[in-house]
């Protein structure tokens, strides 16, 4: 190929475009840019359009099959270990199930979205001293201590 790409955003389809809006909004800090009909939101966390697209395919859409082929997950990259702290105490202050883990490269949480879309957040740590530079597989324990720790220390 002769030229560039890059991931311009993601488009995730939802049965509910308040909530699903008010989650990306309190959870991931993106603005609402723009609604059209009760057919879809536009959010955006920087300076274009949007990055997030929310599609309404109503109340009662079937969910896609756990083990079928399709989107696994959007993941969303936060500056620091104190933000990925902060984001995992909101979101388990909430009653939102997420998972920790430790790639080395990254920690990591994953969770679902209301709709079960599946999401990620982390903190890229391939430049700390502890980091490695390739994942190759990595998946250690990491545990909620550890993480809310990091707020303590930041105290």
């Amino acid at each position: 190929m002769s030229y560039q790409t890059r991931i311009g955003h993601a488009h995730l389809k939802v049965r509910d475009l308040d909530r699903a809006t008010a989650f990306y909004t309190k959870y991931f800090s993106l603005q609402f840019v723009e609604r059209v009909a009760d057919a879809y939101v536009f959010l955006s966390g920087g300076d274009v359009h949007h990055e997030i697209a929310l599609q309404n395919v109503g109340a009662y859409a079937p969910q896609p099959a756990r083990e079928g082929v399709g989107l696994y997950h959007v993941a969303f990259e936060v500056p620091d270990k104190i933000s990925f702290a902060n984001a995992y105490k909101a979101l388990t202050d909430a009653g939102i199930k997420v998972a920790l883990v430790d790639h080395c490269i990254s920690w990591a949480m994953y969770f679902d979205d209301p709709d079960g879309n599946g999401l990620e957040i982390y903190w890229d740590a391939r430049n700390e001293p502890e980091g490695v530079k390739h994942w190759r597989g990595i998946n250690l324990p990491l545990e909620r201590e550890d993480v809310l720790a990091v707020l303590e220390e930041d105290k």
